[in-house]
């Protein structure tokens, strides 16, 4: 059975906020900091700052507080061939060496060893394959690799593979032997699954966008000054998104920002323009998140506690190490004749909400699940089956282990970035912790006083204000209400809109043009 799936993109100042649902339940959600880059998948030209022989590995600058690792593993095959074609390119700045031309020298062995084919100032190209976590630096490879829609372009890669979820031998040989024709020579291509069913000319379209791009970072190589040097700049997040999810299935995409609206539309009009008419520019008055429930579902998604199927529920808890999740049945009604039944019935369902969780927190590492006890085997192959079909729709890399007798669940799952945590719980946007707040019945008149001040001291006249919705109800009551007196007093320019992000007391202004206002610090003019 398809799954219908929509994109939700909330751009604010400060933060950029992605929701992916599907069937309407929250299921992917990303959120960051305006000011920060998304890191996986950039390239940099950079020098080796350290050799660990130790750790058969190296640190390497690019320019973050903390030096990025590279293994001896992840030089990749190729590494001396890469090694050999950076300094053919960097020994002449005005004509760039012909990529195809360049000398393929043997493959590094697997048991080598890094201060053989490294040394302390080399200068090298690296991408980074996982973002800083914690205290550690970003992880590095050098064996490059460029993701398009259809195909994966892999510098100094001689094979062609085709994704193992293309189940027809027929359909693989024949990507294959497309693919065999099209491409250059000294580079690798995978097909990925969603080239299934396409055209030559689709494919030979994003061979040449690929090698395009290949080309454009040799250039920026060709030209470095100052290291590090960041030749190649991932997509944002929300097109990065978009080129690994996007599929027939997706019914809409609302974006309420018209410079990331046209980003996107640039970008579907490109891969699929057929399917041009998902991609809408949300323009409503409530925030988007509100209007299409997407607030509700992230409040009551995070956190320590989740809620799942009648009454049960999961514990979650993070460590440095790893995930520990906990099972428990809570207050459903239990069968005492038919204990197992009942508590295959809880771990299936646990289940199926700690699958989704997994994906929406981007929980990776190591896992251990506690499920409620089970002693029949059958019972326990059945959840374990279960988990491993739930799982398939996971894109990050990761493996089960079957259940131990004690009922215990362990799971890898590839970690690229930090796990996604919101805080769902709610501190007093109004005493700051010391438990005294003005009383709620004269709320409104606090509310006024900022009014006054925006309208009177700042000179403001267009200007919005977002407060819990309970309060927004309070406000608009009655065919006389205070906002309606408020707009009468200072104008048509004063907006209140609901925003359930808010907490009860809390309150937010916003100019015309949806930046934030901070009036929480003045005082109200009497």
């Amino acid at each position: 059975m398809d799954v219908t799936s929509e994109l939700y993109i909330d751009v604010q100042p400060k933060k950029i906020a992605i929701a992916l649902t599907e069937d309407k339940r929250l299921a992917e959600y990303q959120e960051e900091e305006q000011s920060v880059s998304f890191a996986v998948g950039n390239v940099y030209l950079a020098k080796v700052r350290k050799l660990m022989p130790g750790l058969n590995a190296c640190f390497v600058s690019v320019g973050y507080e903390h030096d990025a690792f590279l293994h001896y593993l992840d030089l990749g095959l190729q590494f001396s061939s890469y090694a050999k074609y950076l300094k053919q390119v960097q020994s002449d700045r005005k004509n760039l060496y012909s990529f195809e031309k360049a000398s393929v020298l043997p493959e590094l062995p697997k048991d080598g060893s890094v201060q053989t084919y490294l040394q302390q100032g080399q200068e090298v190209l690296v991408q980074i394959i996982k973002e800083p976590i914690s205290t550690k630096g970003p992880r590095l490879s050098c064996d490059l690799s460029f993701p398009g829609r259809f195909l994966v372009f892999t510098p100094f890669g001689d094979k062609v593979s085709v994704s193992t979820k293309i189940k027809s031998s027929a359909e693989r040989a024949r990507l294959k032997q497309i693919v065999e024709s099209i491409k250059p020579k000294n580079c690798g291509i995978i097909v990925r699954t969603v080239a299934e069913g396409k055209r030559a000319g689709e494919l030979d379209a994003e061979m040449k966008i690929l090698v395009a791009r290949w080309e454009g970072i040799l250039r920026k190589v060709q030209q470095a000054k100052e290291l590090p040097a960041l030749v190649h700049e991932e997509t944002s997040r929300t097109v990065a998104i978009l080129r690994d999810l996007f599929n027939p299935n997706f019914e809409n995409i609302y974006i309420n920002n018209a410079d990331v609206f046209k980003e996107v539309h640039d970008y579907v009009s490109l891969i699929a323009p057929e399917r041009l008419g998902v991609v809408k520019l949300y323009k409503g008055s409530l925030p988007i998140f509100d209007n299409f429930d997407v607030t509700r579902q992230i409040k009551s998604s995070f956190g320590r506690i989740v809620s799942y199927k009648h009454g049960a529920y999961l514990i979650i808890e993070h460590t440095e190490a790893l995930h520990v999740v906990d099972v428990n049945s809570g207050n459903r009604t239990r069968n005492a004749e038919n204990q197992e039944a009942n508590a295959l019935e809880v771990n299936l369902g646990a289940a199926e909400e700690l699958a989704r969780q997994l994906r929406l927190r981007d929980m990776g590492g190591i896992i251990v699940v506690d499920f409620i006890d089970m002693k029949r085997a059958e019972a326990r192959q059945q959840l374990y089956e279960h988990m491993c079909e739930l799982m398939k729709r996971d894109r990050a890399r990761h493996n089960i282990l079957p259940l131990s007798k004690f009922c215990l669940m362990q799971i890898t799952r590839q970690r690229v970035r930090p796990v996604m945590d919101v805080a769902v719980e709610e501190a007093c946007p109004t005493c700051q912790g010391t438990g005294q707040i003005k009383s709620s019945f004269l709320f409104h008149k606090v509310l006024e006083g900022k009014i006054k001040f925006l309208y009177y001291r700042l000179g403001m006249k267009r200007f919005t204000l977002h407060v819990h919705p309970y309060v927004a109800a309070y406000l608009n009551e009655g065919l006389f209400s205070l906002r309606r007196k408020w707009q009468l007093r200072y104008g048509l320019g004063v907006k209140v809109i609901p925003s359930q992000k808010l907490a009860f007391l809390q309150y937010e202004f916003y100019d015309k043009d949806g930046q934030e206002i901070d009036v929480k610090e003045e005082i109200e003019i009497r």
